[in-house]
């Protein structure tokens, strides 16, 4: 008699869709997810959602993906069905122009990634690797079933990129700007690294910061009393407002979550006098702090560099924080001690004559960023090189 071998093949993954990250345990969620990165846990993402920072008034509809085996979650990826592109800082307006030409909408589309948020991290949720490259197979297949032009996931960690790309989704790069701490004892330890003029340049910034009469301090969200997380968003909207733009985050967002017990916002406060004049909005996660949003109500000179990079540098050095991550874009950054990052998006893109051109474009792109990063590192502040990798 032949002997019965026991099936041990896994249980087939059952996925569905959360319209609201409320109707998902937080524990099961977080579980998922890297603890040391903010921007994932189910406090931010569904405060988001409370706070109608999101939604579908905004152009932003919850959609998120969950996968179940055996009733117990096992992986996840926050998903939004996107009717425009703003608030994502990877650009695909020219794509949407292109689709347009050839009588393809290109919206609604699916977004796998973090609202406002230009920072690198996971962007799916996993127990195993075989889990993960099921998530992407079945954003994959949302996109046929619902008839959409396009997914995307946007500065995805680089160890989870290679489930996209095995999925046949098309690579973007970029550069980012980070801050890494080298052990300096202090900033005045940190300037000491820099070659001669560009340590007088910007010892020089911070001076004219200092002959205004501005001061600076650090507070926890959670030490933030109402009536100045008021004013901080006063600043904040005051940004946007400036370009007439919209603020994406609401009053209500910064008082329901960054004024929350054990809240992860750190905020630098800048004022002249007992008048505060300047605010920038960090958070902390594990050994890393992710600035990205401020506002400021007069003009000073070097103001913006003292608010959002030197005073996160020395928070970075008093705390011993690994990683100063200050959001996208900005090349002037280099001169001030940041190092240029790559990152990294992918994209899947139904309709195959506009996969065709993107792909082609995107070949061409990543070998300008590639020479970028390097012509870049040859303008490095530092007489030594600081570390380039996260």
């Amino acid at each position: 008699m032949t002997a019965l071998v026991p099936n041990t093949a896994p249980a087939p993954l059952r996925f569905s869709v959360a319209t609201a990250l409320a109707r998902i345990d937080a524990d099961e969620w977080d579980a998922l997810f890297d603890s040391g990165y903010p921007f994932t846990r189910h406090a931010f993402l569904s405060a988001l959602e409370t706070y109608r920072c999101v939604g579908e008034s905004l152009g932003w509809l919850p959609q998120h993906l969950l996968a179940h085996r055996d009733g117990k979650l096992v992986g996840a990826a926050p998903l939004y069905l996107k009717l425009h592109s703003y608030g994502e800082f990877v650009f695909d307006f020219a794509w949407a122009e292109a689709s347009h030409s050839i009588r393809q909408p290109y919206y609604p589309k699916l977004l796998n990634a973090i609202p406002f948020v230009p920072s690198v991290g996971p962007r799916i949720g996993a127990v195993d690797d075989t889990v993960r490259a099921l998530v992407v197979q079945q954003l994959n297949a949302l996109v046929a079933d619902e008839s959409l032009s396009s997914a995307h996931t946007l500065f995805v960690a680089d160890d989870q990129a290679a489930a996209y790309r095995a999925a046949g989704w098309l690579e973007r790069h970029d550069l980012q700007f980070q801050w890494f701490n080298r052990g300096d004892a202090d900033f005045t330890a940190f300037a000491a690294r820099f070659s001669s003029d560009k340590r007088k340049k910007m010892l020089r910034e911070r001076r004219r910061v200092t002959e205004a009469g501005l001061r600076f301090e650090t507070r926890r969200g959670d030490e933030i009393d109402d009536a100045l997380w008021v004013a901080i968003y006063a600043l904040y909207a005051n940004t946007y407002e400036e370009r007439g733009q919209a603020p994406y985050l609401t009053p209500e967002f910064l008082l329901g979550y960054g004024g929350a017990a054990g809240s992860p916002l750190r905020v630098i406060l800048g004022y002249e006098g007992s008048r505060l004049i300047a605010a920038a909005l960090t958070l902390q996660g594990g050994d890393t702090l992710y600035g990205r949003h401020w506002g400021a109500a007069d003009r000073y000179h070097s103001l913006h560099f003292e608010c959002c990079y030197y005073q996160g540098i020395e928070l970075c050095l008093r705390e011993g924080l690994r990683r100063y991550d200050a959001g996208t874009q900005g090349e002037h950054k280099l001169a001030r001690g940041f190092t240029p990052v790559l990152t990294r998006s992918l994209h899947h893109l139904a309709e195959p004559r506009l996969r065709d051109a993107v792909e082609h474009f995107l070949t061409r792109e990543r070998r300008a960023v590639a020479a970028r990063s390097q012509e870049l590192m040859h303008h490095s502040p530092y007489r030594l090189e600081p570390p380039t990798s996260v």
